[in-house]
């Protein structure tokens, strides 16, 4: 196991080699890293986690408890998990068919969150700030900064870096921030003042 510097690990935690773990994480009881896992600086991993093989996780995330990142999994910095979400990796499990070619990516942009017992079938992309919603099933990408909720999610409005829910003007509540659609992605991002 290599880091940056110090991190905490709890005693009935289990860590396999190699793995990296960075600066001023923590990783709580009964979690489990599995090998070739990047967990960045300041990260937290509850309760009952288990990361990997071969994910990164980005800086000052949160993984809160029950929850499972699998191969194909990336979660850029900041994102957030919260309790019992569930990531995918393979379209068509069977028992008793072995699949682990057929893995697919998902990637969770910067600044994201997760919401409890929410789904994210593998293969699609959380945008940068995007918020899904609790109990919410994503069959289909998210745009960066886009609300999405129930089952199958469906976009139900836009939220702001900080959270916060935008309204028709699409200014965030909370700092003032003005947003703009992006037509390049699909979704917002911050207005440019000119």
């Amino acid at each position: 196991m290599s880091s940056d510097a110090n991190f905490f690990v709890h005693e009935s935690a289990y860590v396999d080699l190699p793995s990296s773990i960075g600066e001023g994480s923590k990783i709580w009881h009964f979690a489990h890293v599995l090998p070739n896992t990047v967990i960045g600086r300041n990260c937290v991993l509850g309760q009952n986690v288990v990361v990997g093989p071969n994910v990164r996780i980005g800086d000052n995330c949160k993984i809160q408890n029950n929850v499972s990142l699998y191969k194909g999994v990336e979660l850029e910095d900041g994102v957030f998990c919260g309790p019992s979400c569930v990531f995918t990796n393979v379209l068509t499990p069977r028992a008793e068919v072995e699949r682990k070619d057929e893995f697919k990516p998902t990637l969770v942009g910067r600044g994201a969150t997760i919401g409890a017992n929410s789904t994210v079938v593998c293969g699609n992309r959380i945008g940068s700030y995007a918020m899904v919603a609790a109990g919410a099933v994503v069959t289909r990408d998210v745009p960066a900064h886009a609300l999405v909720a129930g089952v199958p999610a469906r976009p139900i409005g836009w939220v702001s870096r900080n959270g916060e829910r935008l309204d028709d003007r699409l200014v965030c509540p909370r700092t003032g921030e003005k947003y703009e659609i992006d037509p390049e992605g699909g979704g917002l991002r911050l207005k440019q003042d000119i």
